[in-house]
């Protein structure tokens, strides 16, 4: 049986225990307790949540369980000394040591993200970076595996992390049942951005969401300004006017973040060939996607599917 245990302390955000399900299910997927989950801080005993909630946690003791998952926090929590000396000692003797959002802080107070690739919530990112120089922070991220060490980006993405464990741990095909009983996808891989496109552009009206609910929905076609002003019940002129003043961008501009965002997802969870990635996404040819993704993201497609492909192995 793998031991499971998830570092709390006062004020942990109740959602980083949404991973929890995740070993919950495999243990009902494959009818046997293959993971047990035990919940653990400093002086044992209850601990309330951020929300008020209090769970019962048993005190540190031996560190050596498989996985240690550190809990993030609604803002920057820094470790006491006994915290941190207890991730420190964790490291040589788990098989994983890992944390959710901001609990990340945690493990670069230990040291131990030192020399590593690691994410966290994009919101304090740059706050993990200025403190701890020598880490290798890469933001836009749901969640890094650097050996032994994971680190996952916002609490929902501590779910990704999770899934990830249960079907390193036991196959591909009882993560995936795990994440049908959770009604949840399977799985966003790690490489995939904490951004969406739809979500920065934050329209305010009706008649704009529907325009790029159009969009998103038909990439492949041309996506004019006509077309997407028929979509949004307007005139092309009034329809440029309040895309922009709704979302700060051009439709043009719109439209070519969502089909990166589109063209990039395809890249890093499938092996289509590059021409019909282009060709699914609306970019027509792959010159034209090279181009965007350069602009966009620094890397060509073939480095960002390389990149995607050497996480998953690892």
């Amino acid at each position: 049986m793998q031991q499971i245990g998830f570092l709390l302390y006062p004020g942990f955000q109740i959602m980083s225990l949404a991973a929890v399900s995740a070993f919950e299910f495999a243990n009902i997927e494959l009818e046997e307790k293959v993971y047990e989950v035990r919940y653990l801080s400093e002086h044992g005993g209850p601990i309330a949540n951020s929300l008020g909630m209090v769970m019962e946690t048993e005190a540190f003791g031996d560190p050596a369980l498989d996985t240690l998952i550190v809990a993030g926090a609604p803002g920057i929590r820094l470790p006491n000394a006994a915290e941190t000396d207890f991730v420190r000692a964790a490291l040589p003797v788990t098989r994983r040591l890992a944390s959710i959002c901001t609990g990340a802080f945690f493990l670069a107070e230990a040291g131990i993200l030192d020399g590593r690739r690691a994410t966290t919530h994009w919101y304090v990112s740059r706050e993990l970076q200025s403190r701890y120089p020598k880490i290798k922070i890469e933001e836009d991220r749901i969640f890094i595996i650097d050996g032994s060490v994971w680190t996952s980006a916002g609490m929902t993405a501590g779910l990704d992390l999770a899934l990830a464990m249960v079907e390193k741990d036991h196959g591909f095909d009882v993560a995936r049942a795990v994440s049908r009983t959770l009604v949840v996808y399977h799985r966003r891989a790690g490489g995939q951005s904490q951004f969406s496109a739809l979500l920065e552009l934050e329209p305010k009206s009706d008649r704009i969401q529907n325009a790029l609910a159009h969009a998103r929905s038909n990439l492949k076609s041309a996506l004019s300004v006509e077309e997407l002003a028929e979509a949004a019940h307007l005139s092309p002129r009034q329809f440029s006017r309040a895309f922009r003043a709704e979302t700060g961008q051009s439709p043009a501009k719109a439209v070519e973040n969502l089909r990166l965002e589109a063209a990039r997802l395809m890249m890093e969870q499938g092996r289509h060939p590059i021409d019909v990635v282009a060709r699914e996404t609306g970019f027509a040819d792959r010159e034209r996607m090279r181009r965007a993704f350069l602009r966009a993201f620094g890397q060509p497609p073939q480095a960002i599917r390389r990149a995607a492909l050497q996480e998953l192995q690892m």
